[in-house]
């Protein structure tokens, strides 16, 4: 009886050792550590890690990470994610065994983060359940859905003759200081009340620049539905690198989830110099202009993410407004004739327009929208033709009347026609147009109502015109934001409005 009750106790024993044998077991993880051989701006070159994968993500000392980027065959060169002053060769380098990501989520609304997700604006941590991927491939074709529905910008010209969708992209470009940025921002403002999320990222930006942005979202009311993605033109190119990807899963998040968003990358110049400066750091063979083989790959990659979820998917959408910086108005540059192509049109900012106080200085002629009318209120297509071949008239024979040539009436009334529409096309900053507002401006364009109205007057007389909108009943204002034809009564009734409101300002003195 003792040697079956030693027995018993013994095996006991026995199990109990191997339960915390095996809970130590599963608590010991295998680690692979390798060595920091060498740093040079923004890059580490690290040997003693041969499991490591592309893009994989590596950890340094003091919370450091980075991305494995060339994995050759005894090192692989490493893109850092931040501060590597305190980084000294000889330090260790762990694997962590998954891609970078980024939290996502609802926490991540009107906050400012870095791309790693990590906050900038003093609010404490980002409070988020679930992290993706911030390289994901891109929606398959038969997962994909026709942009049909409008994105309005609020901006005149561009929802008149340049018209966007939800689930387009549609490239901002233009030399220095041409307003690109304006744009983008009122499209964002534009979209208060409209249920659709947006999210600005800043690449390689000056400071001040940010902060003028953030301010202006924040005082007007869009940081409510924004999230702002930023990098600075003082932090490391990795930085930059990856800032448009993980701002686009941020939104990918949403859009998966039926929403439709907004994303506007700020802008992808410095994106691609950021990519240029670590290849050449990384010994990847230059191309053009020094830029490596593979920089249309990176953004035609990031872009082809932006599109409208097919109904069975939750229909969401995901509208990119890249903007890139041109040089002398050189539009046949490499990085601008990439994204041209990649992209569903473009809007062009000349500088010309800009220096003559035509704002915003988009020119219309250089201007395309390949979506077109098939993403635009039906209202907007009965008028929109009209104004754009009378606007394109004006400009060809303005040209000729420089040169003092005598003019016939008929010649002179296209010149003086185009002059309003040009003036009425005018817009401030932070002054987005209601749909209603638009369509009744732009139909009493091009009825003519305008043209006998002052150059010096445009301004006050459209502005009451836009005001006396807001009278309009209710069923006609559903009429004009919905896809049905505008009716010949709806038409009139518009014109018989702006004439009553436009005949004080009319041959006025």
């Amino acid at each position: 009886m003792k040697a079956e009750t030693l027995q018993a106790t013994v095996d006991h024993a026995f199990a109990n050792i191997d339960k915390v044998c095996k809970a130590h077991a599963q608590r010991l993880e295998a680690r692979e550590i390798g060595i920091v051989t060498s740093l040079s701006t923004g890059i580490a070159r690290v040997s003693g890690l041969p499991g490591v994968c592309y893009e994989e993500v590596v950890k340094f000392p003091g919370e450091l990470y980075g991305i494995a980027f060339n994995v050759d065959e005894n090192e692989i060169g490493v893109v850092l994610l931040g501060d590597y002053w305190h980084l000294h060769a000889g330090d260790e380098v762990e694997r962590r065994g998954h891609v970078m990501d980024v939290p996502v989520g609802d926490g991540l609304i009107g906050r400012v983060v870095n791309p790693l997700g990590r906050p900038l604006d003093g609010k404490g941590p980002v409070i988020s359940g679930k992290r993706m991927p911030i390289e994901r491939t891109a929606p398959h074709i038969m997962d994909r859905a026709p942009v049909t529905v409008p994105l309005q910008t609020g901006i005149k010209v561009v929802d008149a003759l340049i018209p966007i969708g939800r689930g387009q992209r549609e490239l901002i470009l233009g030399d220095r200081q041409t307003g690109k940025t304006a744009i983008a921002i009122d499209t964002i403002l534009n979209q208060r009340g409209k249920d659709v999320l947006c999210v600005y990222c800043a690449i390689g930006q000056r400071a001040s620049a940010v902060a003028k942005a953030i301010a202006d979202l924040r005082e007007n009311g869009a940081l409510e539905y924004t999230v702002v993605v930023v990098t600075e033109g003082n932090d490391p190119p990795g930085l930059s690198y990856i800032a448009p990807y993980s701002a686009t899963s941020i939104a990918e998040y949403f859009m998966q989830a039926g929403r439709d968003v907004l994303i506007v990358y700020d802008d992808l110049t410095n994106h691609a110099r950021a990519y240029r400066e670590l290849s050449l750091l990384l010994r990847r063979p230059p191309g053009r202009e020094a830029y490596p083989g593979d920089i249309f790959y990176i953004h035609s990659r990031l872009l082809e993410r932006a599109t409208h979820l097919c109904e069975e998917l939750g229909g969401g959408s995901l509208t990119a407004l890249p903007i890139i910086e041109t040089e002398a108005q050189n539009i046949a540059a490499y990085i601008p004739t990439n994204l041209i192509s990649i992209t569903d049109g473009q809007v062009y900012l000349s500088p010309n327009l800009f220096e003559l106080g035509i704002l915003p200085a988009v020119d219309v002629g250089k201007s395309v929208s390949r979506v077109g009318g098939q993403a635009q209120h039906a209202a907007y297509r009965a008028v929109s033709g009209d104004l754009k071949l009378a606007y394109a008239q004006f400009e060809e024979l303005e040209t000729f009347a420089r040169f003092g040539t005598r003019l016939d009436e008929a010649t002179r009334k296209v010149i003086e026609h185009g002059r309003h529409v040009r003036a009425c096309l005018k817009q401030p900053e932070f002054e987005p147009v209601t749909v209603p507002g638009q369509i009744a401006v732009l139909l009493a364009l091009t009825g003519r109502l305008f043209d006998d109205v002052p150059l010096e007057r445009m301004r006050e007389a459209e502005l009451t015109l836009r005001k006396a909108t807001d009278e309009f009943p209710s069923d006609l204002v559903m009429r004009i934001t919905s896809a049905d034809e505008l009716r010949d009564s709806d038409r009139e009734s518009i014109l018989q409005i702006a004439r009553e409101v436009l005949s004080p300002f009319q041959n006025s003195p």
